[in-house]
């Protein structure tokens, strides 16, 4: 074989060699795209289960918001129609006070008193029948979330700080203040004066 041959034999496994090497890079090559790719794919796939898995999750909550928003609704909705009431509760009362003192006056202001006294008894039992309560905190310490303090007076026998007088009943609606009581609440003996003119 002459030299020529030789180093053609020579080059012809050289270019083989570098063929396969370059294939072999090649291939490797293609498996790194193949991998990387996989692994975004992975990365997107797992952002988008996160994705649905926090709109899943935020739809729970609209849900849940609306049902507690519904309920409420329900719950309240006699508020205004309840405020609405309130006077002629009032008034009734006011008409039973006002025959108290007048005992002694004959059959016509006792029919009148027994016929608003069973009135008023019918309009509070009808009230009752869709939660409205009644505040009357005579004797019950003052409380600024349910009672409205029109005065403080000595009271001796009162605990300081307690309701003396009811001047106006206060309401609630399913545990909810609709009308606070106007209540004369009791002033410790010895605490000083307070300037109402300030």
């Amino acid at each position: 074989m002459s030299a020529d041959e030789h180093r053609k034999e020579h080059s012809e496994e050289e270019l083989k060699e570098q063929g396969v090497e370059a294939a072999v890079e090649a291939s490797a090559a293609g498996e790194q795209k193949e991998t990387d790719e996989v692994a975004g794919l992975r990365e997107k796939s797992k952002e988008l289960q996160e994705q649905v898995l926090r709109s899943q999750a935020e739809m729970q909550n609209v849900r849940r918001r609306a049902e507690i928003d519904v309920e409420k609704a329900h719950k309240f909705a006699l508020e205004k129609f309840v405020r609405e009431l309130l006077p002629v509760a009032d008034s009734l009362e006011k008409a039973v006070e006002s025959t108290e003192g007048h005992e002694g006056e004959g059959e016509l202001v006792a029919s009148i008193r027994e016929g608003v006294e069973m009135t008023l008894s019918l309009f509070m039992n009808s009230l009752h029948k869709f939660n409205v309560a009644q505040l009357n905190p005579v004797g019950e310490p003052f409380d600024p979330q349910k009672h409205e303090a029109m005065s403080m007076v000595p009271a001796p026998d009162a605990e300081p700080n307690s309701v003396v007088a009811v001047v106006q009943k206060g309401y609630t609606l399913n545990d909810r203040l609709v009308r606070p009581a106007m209540v004369v609440v009791a002033k410790a003996g010895d605490s000083p004066k307070i300037d109402e003119q300030a």
